[in-house]
């Protein structure tokens, strides 16, 4: 990459809403990547993952973060936690809401703690999902969600499609400040491929499995081997909260199971460009979600966190 010092920007836009306005899908329709989870289900991202974006003067350093909710355990103190430190540290902020509803309590909560950090960072109020809205009532609904926010800078986008991202694009790479990359120019995210399996693996059984179950199930990968340059064995255990839900998981004859294990295996593949076996179990864990060991296990909190 030939960087000219005087013209290159660089910097950290958090992208923040609460859980299921499509943070995870812009960050993976601008990288024109699939690096973040995504499924129907809220609190689909539980960490902080970067997808980076390098253009030939600049580089967006995306901050995909849990929605900001309401917790319920220890397991939602901590994506909270996640997702308010990135706020501090961002250069931009674009918080993602979901125009084909109203404002709920979680955007409003969300509106108040940035209503604080805007002498650090500017915000850009990217009302998502316009193509879900009747025209009519467009107006009024962007009214409603700029009233929370009134010096936000609103623009009105379909997060899944790349043409109607350009505008937002353009906003972004406008306030990104004048510095050198942060990342080299091939590297698209800071997890590991084993770490975004985990994420896709736990996608694949939210969109597979009924509503009483996907919150209660964590992923561990216990083996990520590299058998050759283009295959890998990966052995990961699902974890859910009760025995009923492990009979769920791996339903009868085992059929949920294979399903959920064919879709991430495919996405995994599609991540990893590798050909890849993919051994899933399935093991109990009582009430991990308010169980601080339990989350240091999974990597939802730091070892030495309590």
């Amino acid at each position: 990459m030939d960087i000219d010092n005087q013209e290159f920007r660089a910097g950290f836009v958090a992208v923040i809403g609460r859980p299921n306005v499509g943070k995870s899908t812009l960050i993976n329709t601008l990288l024109k990547q699939k690096i973040a989870a995504v499924s129907p289900r809220p609190q689909t991202t539980r960490r902080r993952q970067l997808g980076i974006l390098t253009l030939p003067n600049t580089q967006v350093v995306l901050v995909d973060t849990p929605g900001l909710h309401k917790p319920l355990h220890k397991l939602g103190e901590a994506m909270n936690r996640v997702a308010e430190e990135t706020l501090e540290d961002a250069d931009l902020l674009v918080w993602l809401v979901d125009i084909s509803v109203p404002p709920t309590e979680e955007d409003g909560l969300v509106a108040e703690r940035l209503k604080g950090l805007q002498s650090a960072a500017s915000v850009l109020l990217v009302l998502n999902k316009v193509d879900l809205i009747n025209s009519d009532n467009l107006a009024e609904r962007q009214s409603e969600y700029q009233a929370l926010l009134p010096d936000a800078i609103p623009l009105v986008v379909t997060a899944r499609q790349m043409e109607s991202l350009k505008p937002l694009l353009d906003e972004i790479i406008k306030r990104m400040p004048l510095g050198m990359p942060f990342y080299d120019e091939d590297q698209i995210t800071d997890l590991f491929e084993r770490e975004i399996a985990v994420d896709l693996i736990r996608e694949a059984a939210l969109t597979h499995l009924r509503e009483e179950v996907p919150h209660s199930i964590a992923v561990r990968i216990e083996e990520y081997s590299e058998r050759s340059e283009t295959t890998a064995y990966i052995l990961a255990t699902i974890f859910v909260e009760r025995e009923s839900h492990k009979g769920i998981v791996i339903g009868e004859r085992g059929g949920m199971l294979k399903k959920i294990g064919t879709s991430a295996r495919i996405s995994i593949e599609e991540m990893s460009g590798r050909t890849v076996f993919l051994e899933l179990r399935v093991k109990v864990r009582k009430n991990w979600r308010d169980d601080p060991a339990a989350l240091r296990l999974f990597g939802y909190i730091p070892e030495e966190s309590g």
